[in-house]
């Protein structure tokens, strides 16, 4: 393959397989094409999702690469060690939970902008939010910008061309239930997400990420297709899900 120089349209999507990035998915889906989308596979636990990023490529029919890192041993994570406990409720007083994986959008993101500048892409969507989320610090604003200006001088495309990769963050500033809503708007298929960060078989509806999804399904008024409407299975989820009192 020979790369082409500079980037000019066309998208590459950080693709979990979670709510987040399928939003983004359908965003540039319909706002840069051609859209590329990108799962990796680092040592995740909860690597169910990957199940799910592959069908939502299939569904909006865009080119779909899922690359496998062996990163498990070295990263400290609650979500790449099986023998730690993922935490039940988000993490107090501002601190930076144990679901935190160690650079991994920065990781992440260094991956999409090799593959953006290698076919030519002038974008890359990540699906980070600042507003409802665990308190990551590679999902806040100014770790953004940080690498949309690394981007510029760590690239071929950047120094020779003075092309700009962007790194487009449609959700940073966006709530749960907005995300909701959006994907509402977009015709996100929800049944084909998956958000749980214990890997079953269903969601645990315990971890932060049920939490926050249960959250913004709540403050949009839209149901949840991954829950049944009425049951006790649905009961108990909703009941583990609920806010903390305060």
């Amino acid at each position: 393959m020979t790369p082409r120089s500079p980037p000019g349209r066309g998208s590459v999507v950080l693709l979990s397989g979670g709510m987040d990035s399928a939003t983004c998915l359908a965003l540039a889906v319909r706002h840069d094409p051609p859209v590329h989308a990108l799962t990796v596979l680092y040592g995740q636990r909860h690597a169910r999702e990957v199940r799910s990023a592959r069908v939502l490529a299939r569904h909006y029919r865009v080119v779909h690469r899922v690359l496998e890192l062996p990163l498990r041993p070295l990263l400290d994570s609650a979500l790449t060690r099986p023998g730690r406990r993922i935490p039940a409720r988000p993490s107090r007083g501002g601190r930076i939970p144990s679901t935190y994986v160690p650079a991994r959008n920065t990781i992440l993101l260094s991956l999409a902008l090799a593959y953006a500048e290698s076919h030519g892409l002038g974008s890359i969507y990540l699906g980070a939010n600042a507003i409802d989320y665990s308190g990551y610090p590679d999902c806040r604003p100014q770790f953004l910008r940080a690498f949309e200006r690394l981007a510029r001088v760590a690239t071929k495309a950047g120094v020779e061309g003075g092309a700009r990769i962007r790194v487009v963050a449609p959700l940073l500033r966006t709530s749960k239930a907005g995300i909701v809503r959006r994907g509402e708007a977009l015709g996100v298929p929800w049944r084909l997400t998956w958000s749980c960060y214990a890997g079953g078989r269903t969601p645990c509806g315990r971890c932060d990420s049920c939490r926050y999804r249960a959250r913004g399904f709540r403050g949009a008024r839209v149901p949840d297709p991954l829950r049944p409407a009425s049951s006790p299975a649905a009961s108990r989820y909703r009941r583990r899900t609920a806010s903390p009192r305060c």
